[in-house]
């Protein structure tokens, strides 16, 4: 019989399963989090459970909340087992349980004053954010902050009374404190965004400069943006897994995080309000973290796009099975080698041939259970971010772009909403609709699909990359997705 999980029945869980060695009280709070999904709990709650669990700066435990319906879902289920989460991790022989504690509290999405009143609390030192790489209300063809999207208007219009978005919420936390003369708190993007840092503070100066432009300046001048990388694969939670932790651990646990072994974290050490000695659990703090961004961007998340689309298409349903056939293996080999890794820059103390093994292992992790669909979800978002600026790069250098031209022509044809084998794909996007439409018309005028401004830019003037993209796609539906990589493969043999 599986033991429901709360702290009561800590000392009723199996030897094979860690718990924490403090206890709440023995906490306070010194960080807000916004958006306490399964990436968070996997990632910066993991390290902090780390550090506390050495004894070390309890005075940084989390405060949670969110600003959308599925986080008060989350928030309600977290609080029926007293804020624990148990994170699995997970290797090809081993997997190991550990119930974290490092959330105290929790504030319910819509109950701005009671958020505003956390964020203005002296104790509140960081607040970092995960609300995905959409959450940010980036113009997808400039990669600027949008102010005039609807949410953004809302908040602006209300004047930050009863802010919805996290930007707004952040910015009148900033803006009490400055009333009340606290210092500001450090904001600390835990997004997968290069530049995560320059964004966040764009999303909270712009929504501010629509409001009041003394404030805005302030907010650049006096506040902390530190940029960071993250890394984790961290897959949505199944039943599958729930029953799994049941069965091999005897948890009975809402919410618990299944997740791979590896993890990293990279961050500008820009903290003026202090900050845990995460330094002391495997974080790295350095000068400038662009260089690692852009790494694990265009290598991990371009690498994810290059097998989501064919493999999508061809009906694999899990990542390590992608990685097992042996045709996407030698795309994403290829492709890493010839078109991306030779415009990444140098990273510090990285070699990135390493890199690119490294991150074909973690792909091939079979206990992980991610799914070629994650991988697909919102390529309207991620394609401009995760290929597109690669296949700037490469066109600007003269460097071969037939393999990127390939992954976007791919995801073209995903996006007509039907496999190859007929069956239908589920709306992936949120755009998808309109996505459809214009993957409809490309099947038979292949340029219709670049001519998205918002998504592509300018890059649908380029000859080269237009001619490429057009033949690929007319290949792909003449003779299908696999028939055009084994020709990408052999041409690259030549």
């Amino acid at each position: 019989m599986a033991v429901r999980l709360s702290r009561a029945t800590l000392g009723q869980l199996g030897p094979s399963v860690g718990v924490p060695g403090y206890r709440a009280e023995e906490l306070s709070p010194g960080i807000v989090h916004i958006g306490v999904g399964n990436f968070h709990r996997a990632h910066q709650a993991a390290y902090l459970d780390e550090l506390f669990e050495r004894g070390l700066d309890r005075d940084w435990a989390i405060i949670g909340t969110g600003v959308r319906e599925s986080d008060a879902e989350m928030g309600r289920d977290l609080a029926a087992q007293d804020l624990l989460t148990t994170v699995v991790t997970q290797e090809a022989e081993l997997s190991q349980a550990r119930v974290t504690g490092a959330m105290i509290d929790f504030v319910a999405p819509g109950d701005s004053a009671a958020i505003i009143g956390r964020l203005a609390d002296p104790r509140t030192r960081i607040v970092s954010l995960t609300v995905t790489e959409g959450g940010y209300y980036i113009d997808p063809a400039t990669q600027a902050f949008d102010p005039g999207h609807p949410d953004i208007a809302a908040d602006a219009a209300d004047r930050l009374a009863s802010p919805k978005t996290a930007f707004g919420l952040i910015a009148a936390g900033l803006l009490r404190r400055r009333a009340a003369g606290l210092p500001p708190f450090t904001v600390m993007s835990c997004d997968n965004l290069p530049g995560n840092g320059h964004v966040t503070a764009d999303a909270v100066a712009g929504l501010v400069d629509l409001i009041d432009r003394d404030h805005a300046r302030w907010l650049r001048d006096s506040v902390a943006f530190p940029n960071g990388m993250v890394d984790r694969i961290t897959p949505a939670t199944s039943d599958l897994q729930r029953q799994a932790l049941r069965d091999d651990f005897g948890i009975d646990d809402r919410r618990p995080v299944f997740c791979e072994d590896f993890r990293q974290w990279v961050l500008e050490d820009q903290f003026p309000a202090g900050r845990p000695r995460l330094e002391d659990v495997g974080v790295q703090f350095v000068a400038d973290v662009a260089p690692f961004e852009l790494m694990k961007i265009r290598i991990l998340n371009g690498g994810h796009a290059a097998i989501a689309y064919p493999a999508g298409l061809l009906d694999i349903h899990f990542v390590h099975e992608a990685m097992q056939d042996a045709q996407i293996a030698s795309f994403l080999a290829a492709l890493l080698d010839d078109e991306v890794i030779p415009v990444v820059p140098p990273v510090p103390h990285t070699d990135l041939a390493d890199y690119k093994r490294t991150i074909e292992r973690r792909f091939a992790n079979p206990k992980i259970g991610d799914t070629i669909r994650r991988l697909c979800l919102d390529g309207s978002n991620r394609q401009p971010k995760f290929i597109l600026p690669t296949l700037r790069d490469a066109l600007s250098a003269g460097r071969p772009i037939e393999g990127l031209a390939l992954v976007s022509a791919l995801w073209c044809r995903y996006c007509y909403g039907e496999t190859e084998s007929g069956q239908a794909i589920a709306p992936n996007d949120p755009i998808w609709s309109r996505l459809t439409i214009q993957a409809r018309q490309a099947r038979f005028a292949p340029e219709s699909w670049l001519q998205m401004p918002d998504i592509y830019g300018d890059l649908s003037d380029n000859g080269r990359f237009r001619d490429a993209f057009c033949l690929t796609l007319q290949r792909i539906w003449q003779s299908g997705a696999r028939s055009c990589i084994a020709d990408y493969l052999a041409a690259r043999s030549r």
